[in-house]
């Protein structure tokens, strides 16, 4: 078998020619449920509201991502790490990364840059911290008392296993009535919790918010969160979060009606191909799988969570992962959702920040690792765009880990995992005649390509070397005049 045995520090380009016979696949499932032309979604995970707001104008808008989702925007417990931003205290929109008026400034200046904001919502629980303190902002709290918003009965007690933790995710009853990592667990039956929770959700909306990611979704009843949704002032794009574990009682499918759903598979099958099987196998990539559907499903190489855990491509794979984010973005399975992270040598490690741990204003590659702008990712958002709709055609793969693919008369993506190059071949894209910038190593602006260009001929073929770990990719909006 063969198997991947170095990793690429930077994706290079080949040119010259080979032969492939492409086959056809089915066609792929409907298209995912992100409203409107631009469904691509990026996670600039900690980053403060006025580095998103000139994310936006800057990059995101530009190279044509259609959501940004920020990380959670209200008060919460005061310390380093990254997970304090999972621990809420009170509903204000105050934070370390900013305050209500830099976030609804935000809003404002990405929605003018054509991107809309999804916030990353905790609903479940409020904070672990068994004795209590004071929050970023100020609010006093204890681990079951939140003045002026919950007291001792809004929360759930389950009283098994010596606490009140998860101990087993075979039992309904626990994973949704008891505490994940001691945090204190939301009665989310309770009609004034829902009340409470959707007031939090249409505060946020009236500051121009377009949806949510609903943080810890599992540990609720799907018929919880469609409560609360039903108590929304207008409609919201919603992904749950509901990580998929084999023979667990509580599914991903529980919760599709209520919005889409996290594939938490995606990720580490696609590492699973990429690192030790074979790329050839990805030709039924999705609901073949046992996946969920395409039109419920939001996809990511990793996330802020499965990058510290293990079994998934991160930053840290470089080219290899680049390789990684330009199949998910030109794979029509599911809405994809980039990753964007600061660098970290520890799983608790927080976002840079300063002595008071406000995180302070993104420099890219100095702490941040923004991974939504290397250039293959940010490109293949493009590409993503341009193939909308288009159905996977002209497949080719030699076995192991050298594939192709059409996306039906739009884009054109060839992927070489292999130790060596691929060479003396031709590829058929089904595209119109002309010239096309390689976006995997060029940026198509103002019908230039600041790389190399790949030359159509008029029966649909291009001659190409495609080096040992790399890809070229070609579509329809960066077709040269």
């Amino acid at each position: 078998m063969h198997r991947r045995r170095c990793r690429a520090a930077a994706l290079v380009l080949g040119l010259a020619a080979s032969l492939l016979v492409p086959t056809t696949v089915a066609a792929p499932p409907a298209a995912a449920a992100t409203p409107g032309s631009k469904k691509v979604i990026v996670q600039l995970f900690e980053w403060n509201w006025t580095s998103v707001a000139n994310e936006c104008t800057s990059t995101l808008g530009p190279k044509g991502y259609g959501y940004v989702q920020v990380s959670p925007p209200q008060e919460h417990v005061n310390s380093s790490p990254w997970w304090v931003s999972y621990q809420p205290v009170s509903y204000r929109i105050e934070s370390r990364k900013g305050t209500r008026a830099q976030f609804q400034s935000m809003v404002n200046t990405c929605h003018n840059a054509g991107v809309k904001v999804i916030v990353d919502a905790v609903v479940n629980h409020m904070s672990g911290q068994e004795n209590g303190g004071t929050g970023w902002a100020g609010t006093s709290y204890g681990h079951y008392n939140y003045p002026g918003v919950y007291s001792s009965q809004d929360f759930h007690y389950c009283g098994r296993n010596g606490n009140n933790d998860i101990a087993n995710y075979n039992d309904r009853y626990e994973v949704q009535n008891c505490e994940l990592v001691n945090l204190a667990d939301l009665k989310t039956e309770s009609d004034y919790v829902r009340t409470r929770l959707a007031t939090y959700l249409n505060d946020l909306l009236s500051l121009g918010v377009d949806g949510f990611r609903l943080d810890g979704s599992k540990h609720m009843p799907a018929a919880d969160i469609a409560a609360i949704k039903a108590k929304l002032s207008r409609s919201a794009y919603l992904v749950q979060e509901v990580i998929y574990g084999a023979g667990e009682p509580v599914q991903p499918t529980e919760y599709t009606g209520n919005g889409d759903v996290h594939e938490f598979r995606y990720g580490k099958d696609l590492a699973r191909m990429f690192n030790n099987e074979r790329l050839a196998y990805l030709r039924n990539f999705g609901e073949s799988w046992g996946y969920l559907s395409s039109a419920k499903a939001v996809v990511f190489t990793d996330n802020h969570d499965t990058q510290r855990e293990g079994g998934v491509l991160t930053y840290r794979d470089r080219g290899e992962y680049a390789l990684a984010n330009a199949f998910m973005l030109a794979w029509p399975y599911g809405t994809p959702a980039v990753m964007s992270s600061f660098t970290y040598s520890g799983r608790d490690q927080g976002p840079p920040s300063d002595g008071s741990n406000k995180v302070t204003n993104t420099t890219c590659y100095s702490g941040w690792e923004c991974e939504h702008r290397w250039p293959v990712i940010a490109n293949m958002v493009g590409f993503r765009n341009a193939t909308e709709g288009a159905g996977v055609t002209n497949w080719y793969d030699n076995g192991y880990q050298h594939i192709a693919f059409s996306r039906a008369g739009k884009g054109y993506l060839t992927v070489n995992d292999e130790d060596s190059a691929i060479s003396g071949r031709s590829y058929y894209t089904g595209l119109p005649a002309g010239r096309y910038c390689d976006v995997i190593h060029g940026t198509f602006s103002n019908g230039s390509c600041s790389g190399p260009v790949i030359t159509v001929d008029s029966a649909g073929w291009f001659a190409a070397t495609v080096n040992a770990h790399d890809a070229i990719a070609i579509h329809v909006g960066a077709k040269l005049s």
